[in-house]
């Protein structure tokens, strides 16, 4: 029998999302990157359960965009990048379920170099913002480890977990070197802000070494007034193993 993939499970359940949500997720996101699919509930199902064991790329990426952790990071056995599966272009929902060594080995083979169609821009990067707090009357820093995953043009950054109580979200697109997008922090619920959640606009420009992206965010305040501040993202890694995203899983 399929061991169940209790990884994927763990991060849906984190995102605090039904195997429904997820499906939705990964069909609106794949419809946003021209890249469409027909993600199901029951998809999901035979994903958790250990039914299939190797995503289809077109499904695999759609999982990076809406998790924001490489798909080498969410249980999938026999995988390990996104793009070292060829999509065969056949259809279903995926190439092979789990099974023995003899069909294992009919397998599709691994391309050569997949680290470039990753994109530049994928990694861990230090996240770090300014913003004015009015009801303690001084400017506080909000830090954050983030997994970066590019697909063409769109970035997708997701906090890690033991970096801070506060999950930090951005969904940005790059424009050369401009950077445009959103972001969402839902703060910690025994912080000061009492688990609210935020978000906004931010437009960031990307320094010519490639290692730092700057820029402005605007969002509402805690009394619904509209704020701004600066916000970078610092290169800290080009890896997204396992070993990578546990080393920085910390505070910074």
């Amino acid at each position: 029998m399929s061991a169940p993939n209790t990884m994927l499970q763990t991060v849906r359940k984190g995102l605090l999302m039904s195997q429904d949500d997820l499906a939705r997720a990964l069909r609106a996101a794949g419809d946003r990157a021209g890249d469409p699919n027909d993600a199901s509930k029951r998809l999901v199902q035979r994903w958790e359960a250990g039914t299939i064991s190797v995503p289809r790329p077109v499904y695999a990426r759609a999982l990076e965009t809406v998790t924001g952790l490489p798909i080498d990071a969410l249980g999938f056995t026999g995988l390990a990048s996104v793009e070292r599966v060829a999509d065969d272009g056949a259809g279903g929902h995926d190439l092979m379920p789990a099974t023995s060594g003899v069909a294992a080995a009919q397998a599709p083979s691994p391309r050569p170099d997949a680290s470039a169609a990753r994109g530049q821009y994928s990694g861990v990067w230090l996240s770090r913002y300014e913003y004015f707090s009015s009801g303690r009357n001084a400017t506080h820093t909000g830090a954050h480890f983030v997994v970066v995953l590019q697909h063409g043009p769109r970035l997708a950054v997701r906090s890690l977990p033991g970096s801070s109580d506060s999950p930090l979200t951005m969904d940005l697109e790059l424009d050369g070197a401009v950077v445009t997008g959103s972001w969402t922090e839902q703060t910690a619920s025994e912080g000061y802000y009492a688990g609210a959640r935020y978000h906004g606009a931010i437009q960031m420009l990307v320094e010519p070494t490639g290692r730092r992206i700057a820029g402005k965010w605007v969002g509402f305040g805690k009394d619904f007034d509209v704020n701004t501040g600066p916000w970078e993202l610092v290169f800290k890694d080009a890896s997204t193993s396992k070993a990578t995203l546990a080393k920085y899983n910390h505070r910074p």
